[in-house]
């Protein structure tokens, strides 16, 4: 079953956003600035608990249907029991929540067993949520491609995130959203770019002269791309790696999502009818692991 038939069972509607109109193709975004709120509902903040400090965001995330987050497996780290985290869907701010956001615990994390640690290779994860999301006008899926899409230079594409506003720099307390272009591959593997590393499960998105890109904290986060003859938005990339952030010749790398549409289709309905484990054994299990987690965070 291909991706898209596979959504259309869980909603009818992806990719879409109710509360902002679409921005028309040719306009060009040096940098990044705040995002109206609700400008991308399927924008996740995935956050783990610090023990005395609560949760605080670590990478971010795409909704692809009611319980499941579509982010990269290098989020992970050493914090891979699902107890540890918690997804915030409807979010603008960090630390100022609106009636709408709505946070969930996480049932089961589905790293890809072909991970690759030092190339970055298969860079995917998914996180399955307790609860099931209800859609609504700040709170939307994103559609995922089921084969590649053709992306022109007329072709609008989009990074967000909460991450550090440049290198070694603050992360944003709001959400924050550029506009990308899509770079050849072979522009992106030339010797004085990334000289091969970019595989072929990756892509390269961002300026060549550097100034507008995805840093710290906004791994995991979406490009995304808007295709006019469908009115709708598509998860291109999820966001991976890159040599610092901004700097010209080295863009982000993203992992291909259509890479990978087998992997989600099979991999996102396994966990639907796991146990999950409530919070006050979450809290005991936290408690108890104290030392640890000072050491881990």
């Amino acid at each position: 079953m291909a991706i898209h038939q596979l959504q259309a069972v869980w909603f009818k509607e992806c990719g879409t956003r109710p509360v902002v109109d679409e921005i028309t193709t040719g306009i060009r975004i040096v940098g990044g600035h705040d995002a109206q709120i609700g400008a991308w509902p399927w924008q996740i903040s995935l956050q783990v608990y610090r023990f005395g400090l609560g949760y605080h965001h670590v990478c971010g995330g795409s909704l692809i249907n009611h319980n499941t987050v579509l982010t990269a497996a290098h989020c992970i780290r050493k914090w891979i029991d699902p107890e540890f985290w918690r997804a915030v869907i409807g979010m603008h701010h960090l630390y100022r929540h609106h009636s709408h956001t709505i946070k969930s615990r996480v049932r089961a994390i589905i790293l890809h067993a072909e991970f690759n640690k030092m190339t970055f290779q298969r860079d995917i994860a998914l996180f399955k949520l307790v609860t099931s999301i209800r859609f609504n006008t700040f709170i939307q899926p994103i559609c995922l491609p089921d084969v590649p899409l053709v992306v022109t230079a007329e072709t609008p594409c989009y990074i967000s995130g909460w991450g550090n506003s440049k290198e070694k720099g603050p992360p944003r307390a709001v959400l924050q959203e550029a506009q990308v272009n899509i770079i050849s591959q072979d522009k992106c593997n030339s010797l004085d770019w990334y000289a091969g590393a970019v595989f072929e499960d990756m892509l390269c998105a961002g300026l060549e002269g550097g100034g507008v890109d995805t840093c710290q904290g906004d791994s995991g986060g979406p490009l995304m791309c808007y295709f006019p003859d469908s009115t709708r938005y598509y998860l291109i990339g999820v966001t991976s790696f890159g040599m610092g952030c901004g700097k010209p010749k080295f863009p982000g790398i993203y992992i291909r999502t259509a890479t990978y549409g087998k992997w989600i289709n099979s991999q996102a309905i396994v966990y639907d009818k796991t146990t999950t484990v409530s919070i006050p054994c979450v809290l005991i299990f936290l408690s108890a692991d104290l030392a640890v987690l000072h050491l881990v965070l």
